[in-house]
């Protein structure tokens, strides 16, 4: 039994990460090797030799194969074995290594981990602005040692920010805010409004001026993983509401949660934004203070984890605010069961 959703599409890589050296690293419980052919096209292979299974992340590019570093056997992009160990055996094409379906968008390289016949490129999360015209992208990742749904938990819910993250985003405002959530097909929603407050300093600094705001907060979970959030300020009187603000200074968190283990993900983090399109510098320092942020929660959450696993007797309860991660939760359990897997271990 699996916690994830098996036949779907998973973040694997920024696009800038997988290059022409091979990239190792572990989806969905699979250990798999990324590398760019010359022409810049992506390959995702098993990373086992199928000889003696050493991991073929240690062994040698040569064009567009790869060579194993224990006793040379050479695979070619299909996995298909091109050059034996001993170079004047016949060359046996049944030994193969698996490969998998990639393609590339959003500035993310992505994976499909289930059966290759169903990888359709239009099931690839919707994470529109990190390639909409008018928005600016970038971002980061981090390996985080705990269950991928605590990370959608914490997304989902940001009451935390108060306390984690009170030198930056947190305010005493989020926590007295009411909160609407809402299930819509395979979405979930959590959304709170707070009017004529005083921005948060991250935010202060975005709008360049003071003054009592209008301050929003939209998360949206989408399978098999992600999470949106629509967050910023505006000036209170410029007009903004939950349903329509591009008044002020808006900004959507892109937050996707590749599984690795039960116990571990790979989180790839960034944030599109619609204001200082044209300042590379202030994207460079604005990556770095979301990456100080998200830093916070995986110390959080790496502690959560290991007190999990040191209290089995214990579970986590689940209370007003924790809805929208609940909702999440349920829906992925639901994807799982109509996929054929259990959803046991989901729920």
């Amino acid at each position: 039994m699996t916690t994830w959703l098996t036949n779907a599409w998973y973040v694997a890589g920024w696009d800038a990460e997988v290059d022409s050296a091979p990239l190792a690293r572990t989806i969905c419980g699979v250990p798999m090797l990324f590398y760019r052919k010359l022409d810049r096209s992506v390959v995702a292979m098993r990373d086992a030799c199928p000889h003696r299974l050493l991991p073929l992340s240690l062994g040698f590019r040569e064009g567009d194969s790869i060579r194993c570093k224990y006793h040379g056997l050479k695979l070619g992009p299909d996995g298909a074995a091109e050059e034996m160990p001993i170079k004047t055996d016949p060359v046996n094409r049944k030994v193969c290594a698996q490969t998998y379906v990639v393609h590339e968008r959003h500035r993310f390289v992505w994976v499909w981990v289930g059966e290759a016949e169903k990888a359709d490129p239009a099931l690839i999360p919707d994470l529109w602005p990190c390639s909409a015209e008018g928005w600016v992208f970038d971002g980061g990742h981090y390996p985080v040692a705990a269950d991928y749904r605590l990370m959608i938990d914490n997304l989902m819910d940001l009451t935390h920010e108060t306390y984690v993250h009170d030198g930056s985003i947190g305010q005493q405002e989020i926590v007295e805010a009411p909160l609407e959530t809402q299930v819509i097909g395979d979405r979930a929603y959590v959304r709170r409004w707070m009017p004529g407050i005083e921005a948060p300093p991250f935010w202060r600094g975005a709008l360049k001026r003071d003054g009592l705001v209008d301050r929003w907060q939209i998360c949206e979970f989408l399978l098999p993983s992600a999470v949106m959030i629509d967050v910023g300020v505006a000036l209170v009187g410029a007009g903004a509401s939950l349903e329509s603000h591009d008044q002020g200074v808006r900004g959507m968190v892109v937050d996707f949660m590749t599984p690795e283990t039960e116990t571990t993900h790979h989180y790839f983090w960034g944030m599109a934004r619609n204001f200082d399109l044209a300042d590379p510098g202030f994207t460079a320092r604005f990556k770095r203070q979301q990456g100080g942020v998200f830093e916070e929660d995986r110390e959080i959450l790496e502690a959560q984890q290991k007190a999990i696993q040191a209290n089995p007797d214990l579970k986590l309860s689940a209370y007003r605010i924790d809805e929208g991660g609940v909702r999440a939760r349920q829906i992925i359990a639901r994807a799982i069961k109509a996929g054929g897997q259990s959803a046991e271990a989901a729920a």
